[in-house]
């Protein structure tokens, strides 16, 4: 169910509110341009500034929106374990086809805290989950053989993996089996290097701004022609790194905004790209070939 390019979505603004509609024209974007599945209010969705009703709002506005016709990962994810039980459930209950489920940030648990907390929300909820690996970002690190050990849980059915550590492709599909579980990278610049290790997609930052390119370099890839691979991903690796030149999703919505598709603003504490990092995203939107 889950493979290819998945576009981790940013929620757009406008005077301060969640801007519904460009938020609907992003989601139609996305499918037109090939996207196999969408995510709404990951870490690119700044969920951590969003209210829980917020949140939940997006999450809902998403599946209605897509109608069924790619898969709909909700984020979910909190260092709180009841509050993370409690928007996987909301995911389930509006219909969406998974949850995102990022380690609990902050509090710094150790394997068995983390193994826990994932535990309950198995337990919890009937829906699939797919773990999110982003020690850059909380700190803490899931290891593979607790990746393993949660793997054979029923609902546990894959991982998005942020590390940029390749090897953990081949450790996860060593413990687990290739096709039982679901490896995404969550990593836009290693993604061709994460599918040729063994990987399924790709939740995507790079998507938002270049749907149809992500997509084709996923769809070439699979379909064994590299060398397309290739020479699209030469195109995106500079935009992978420029959409992180300032404090993320600034330089994204900034990007979507010199194509007409949303505001730029951002919620404290994140703050837009200075000028700088305004002409190095507008130079990799041009070797990418977007027009602005």
């Amino acid at each position: 169910m889950f493979h290819g390019s998945i576009p981790a979505l940013v929620t757009p603004f406008k005077n301060g509110a969640v801007d519904r509609d460009a938020f609907v024209a992003l989601v139609e974007r996305q499918i037109a341009g090939g996207s196999s599945a969408v995510v709404p209010v990951g870490t690119t969705g700044e969920t951590s500034t969003l209210t829980t009703e917020e949140h939940k709002d997006v999450v809902t506005l998403c599946v209605e929106v897509v109608a069924g016709r790619v898969p709909v990962i909700a984020g979910a994810g909190s260092n709180a374990t009841d509050e993370a039980i409690d928007l996987v459930q909301h995911a389930k209950t509006v219909g969406a086809d998974a949850a995102l489920v990022v380690c609990p940030y902050y509090n710094n648990p150790n394997q068995a805290g983390l193994e826990a907390h994932f535990q309950a929300i198995n337990d919890a909820v009937a829906l699939p989950v797919l773990l999110y690996n982003v020690p850059g970002r909380t700190v803490v690190d899931l290891l593979p053989a607790t990746v393993a050990r949660l793997a054979r849980l029923p609902n546990i059915v894959g991982i998005k993996d942020a590390t940029g550590d390749m090897d953990r492709v081949s450790l996860h599909a060593a413990l687990m089996g290739q096709e039982q579980f679901v490896q995404l990278s969550g990593d836009d610049p290693s993604a061709l290097g994460h599918l040729a290790m063994g990987g399924r997609g790709c939740i995507s930052v790079t998507a938002n701004v270049a749907p149809d390119l992500c997509a084709g370099m996923h769809a070439a890839f699979h379909a064994g022609d590299l060398a397309s691979a290739q020479e699209i991903e030469r195109r995106l690796v500079a935009l992978h790194k420029a959409l992180f030149c300032a404090p993320s999703p600034g330089p994204t919505k900034y990007a979507l905004s010199r194509l007409g598709l949303c505001q730029p603003d951002v919620r404290l504490p994140i703050t837009g790209p200075d000028a700088t990092a305004r002409e190095t995203i507008d130079a990799a939107m041009a070797l990418a070939g977007l027009r602005t």
